[in-house]
């Protein structure tokens, strides 16, 4: 989803570092081969992911939402060199494929794949996180919120992507349309909680950057 006029958008992407060429055979093997390729972080925002991984330089990141493992990947190009990245995915039929590309990445043996539900996985993961980056069930996100808050570090980072669903959260939304209302009622949460600062940018469908105080 794109919010600001073609052009710009174009202007902006041209005028960005490219992509990896991993993480181009990731993009095109994930549109040849997977189911909702859109899920897809694309090759701008994963630009974006890159460069605040570098600036932060995280000694331990989380992913919520692995996916074929292209966010992944770029987040690992600011990993300290003894840092790992957790990564969550519900679907183990994507296992296989995330882990082809993170050995082929060089970050392999940094990365640590988890399969089930996050919900349950989170509590179990013996990790303070200086990163954490959200994609996963909308439904979900302010639960999430609420269990990895406790577990990062001062001045950590929270990521959440598709914060602007489609621009449907500035509609009117229908009571029964659960996703739109979950995305909502986050953005709410996570803007009012005195533990964090956060800023929402309209960066494709919309991408939350917030900040552990303290």
């Amino acid at each position: 989803m794109h919010f600001l006029p073609n052009t710009i958008d174009e202007y902006a992407v041209a005028h960005s570092q490219l992509e990896p060429k991993i993480l181009q055979d990731l993009n095109t093997e994930t549109w040849q081969t997977v189911l909702n390729p859109r899920m897809l972080s694309g090759a701008y925002q994963g630009r974006i992911l890159s460069i605040i991984a570098k600036l932060i330089q995280p000694k331990t990141i989380l992913e919520i939402g692995t996916y074929t493992g292209y966010s992944a990947l770029c987040m690992c190009e600011g990993l300290q060199p003894s840092g790992v990245l957790h990564t969550i995915d519900k679907n183990e039929e994507l296992y296989d494929l995330q882990r082809k590309y993170f050995n082929l990445s060089g970050y392999g043996d940094q990365i640590s794949q988890h399969v089930g539900n996050a919900m349950d996985i989170i509590p179990n993961i013996d990790e303070k996180f200086d990163l954490v980056f959200v994609d996963a069930d909308k439904a979900n996100y302010a639960n999430y919120f609420d269990l990895i808050i406790e577990k990062m570090n001062p001045g950590g980072v929270i990521l959440s992507d598709n914060v602007l669903w489609s621009g449907k959260v500035v509609q009117e939304i229908d009571p029964k349309d659960v996703d739109t209302n979950a995305i909502d009622a986050y953005n709410k949460k996570i803007n009012e909680d005195p533990r964090v600062e956060t800023v929402l940018l309209p960066i494709r469908d919309g991408l939350t950057i917030t900040r552990v105080i303290g």
